[in-house]
């Protein structure tokens, strides 16, 4: 059995220790940290994570919800392998990985899901919409934004679904970096991570 290069049982896995693409996003621990702490996972939870860039919330996941299955979706292929390379780095094995375009390919999927983390894709309105289907009653999703039109849409799709107990957040998160000789606290984007619970 391989060691894992995160040994813990608390999820913050430093962003560093992810291996990355240029150019693919990568949710920042601290904003992961709060993700996860809405999605409420259980041992043996169901994820979709959509649109799972570099797999940082399917690795956290797969981790936490150990006894669970992680369906982590990604549309292009090199940022699929790139998922993989990073739950082999972890040693996360209840992740699979799906490489196609939601919302298309959700009702391939044969797992229901009990949580729903939705990073990304568009339009973003119509993949919450459809995965909402999907999500089993008393379910979560947890979406997040960085920008004003994604923020409405999200906000219209919510409303459309009739999501409950919704909870909105922003972030607003400094690091201390040093640069040259010097130690300064530097912004992380600010990111929106709005949550809500499926009744019916």
């Amino acid at each position: 059995m391989v060691a894992s290069a995160w040994p813990y049982v608390t999820p913050g896995i430093p962003d560093r220790e992810f291996e990355r693409l240029p150019g693919i996003p990568l949710t920042k621990r601290e904003t992961r940290l709060l993700m996860l702490s809405h999605l409420r996972l259980e041992a043996d939870s169901t994820l979709w994570d959509i649109g799972a860039g570099t797999g940082t919330i399917a690795v956290e996941a797969g981790l936490l919800a150990s006894q669970g299955k992680i369906i982590a979706i990604e549309r292009d292929e090199e940022v699929a392998s790139l998922i993989q390379r990073n739950c082999d780095r972890f040693g996360v094995s209840n992740v699979q990985i799906i490489q196609d375009s939601a919302p298309e390919c959700l009702a391939q999927l044969a797992f229901p899901p009990q949580r729903i983390c939705l990073e990304g894709g568009r339009p973003i309105k119509d993949i919450l919409e459809q995965a909402w289907q999907y999500l089993i009653p008393g379910g979560r999703l947890v979406t997040t934004t960085s920008s004003l039109e994604n923020l409405y849409a999200i906000s219209e799709a919510l409303a459309a679904v009739q999501a409950r107990s919704l909870e909105v957040v922003q972030s607003v998160i400094n690091r201390l970096e040093t640069r040259g000789g010097h130690q300064i606290f530097a912004a992380v984007e600010p990111i929106f991570i709005l949550s809500g619970e499926k009744v019916l």
